[in-house]
């Protein structure tokens, strides 16, 4: 089953601003972990938000676990990190946990466990009881993180999650994405950094509102001859296809 399935999604504000997306048809598997990929104004924030069910598209539709939104079956099991750390820094670690647990409908007892299971899979059980305001960005991170996955979501949408982060804590947050994905999560992550993108196992190319390619890293590097994810953009960009070939999401018709 698909976790999520644009077919032929457009969209603008209002009927006289431009288009913002563009006749996007793109799915992602369960279990799957896909990276979108494009620079700032390429569309990025728009489509989680249509994802997200914050908006609906002015033509073609949106699934998102099998539901179109607004999500009234599936809302509990999508879990969102924002690219600005939604944390109330006035509560701990551990009560931030907490409270969103609570929000999501969880019993205390579930959420205490989970939230202890969380705080050690993101090395944050020694400051649990610290004030989430005086964590360091890093830390800020993985708890935003774990914040998104107490509920236990099937799908996990993560805007910039690295953002701001040092090399080692980037290596450490793409690890435990990797896990969470071998563990079944579907994860589906925005940047407009490059090297970023060479982590995921699954790319799309998004410019000026268009999905202009999609596959692995490796893939696109080896089709288009070019040495790096960068290189292999800049060509999309500049033929708009891959070697000639569709740039649709490589299982549609699937």
């Amino acid at each position: 089953m698909d976790a999520v399935a644009l077919t032929n999604v457009s969209f603008r504000y209002g009927r006289r601003s431009d288009l913002i997306l563009r006749d996007l048809t793109f799915r992602v598997g369960a279990g799957e972990m896909w990276c979108l990929l494009g620079p700032s104004g390429s569309g990025k924030s728009t489509l989680i938000r249509l994802l997200m069910g914050l908006e609906v598209p002015t033509e073609g539709t949106v699934e998102v676990l099998g539901e179109r939104a607004p999500y009234r079956r599936v809302r509990s099991c999508i879990g969102y990190m924002p690219q600005d750390s939604a944390l109330y820094n006035d509560l701990t670690g551990a009560e931030n946990l907490h409270f969103f647990g609570r929000l999501a409908g969880m019993k205390r007892r579930e959420l205490v466990h989970r939230a202890d299971e969380l705080l050690d899979f993101f090395d944050l059980a020694g400051a649990s009881d610290r004030l989430a305001g005086e964590y360091s960005g890093g830390m800020q991170r993985r708890l935003s993180l774990a914040i998104a996955l107490m509920a236990r979501p099937d799908l996990l949408i993560l805007d910039e999650p690295t953002v701001g982060l040092d090399p080692r804590q980037r290596i450490r947050i793409w690890q435990q994405l990797s896990q969470l994905s071998a563990d079944g999560v579907t994860v589906l992550i925005t940047t407009h950094v490059m090297d970023e993108a060479e982590r995921c196992p699954n790319v799309a190319l998004l410019s000026d509102g268009h999905i202009i390619g999609t596959g692995s890293p490796q893939d696109m590097c080896r089709t288009t001859g070019k040495a790096n994810l960068e290189e292999a953009f800049l060509h999309f960009l500049e033929t708009g296809s891959l070697a000639g070939n569709s740039t649709n999401n490589p299982r549609e018709g699937q």
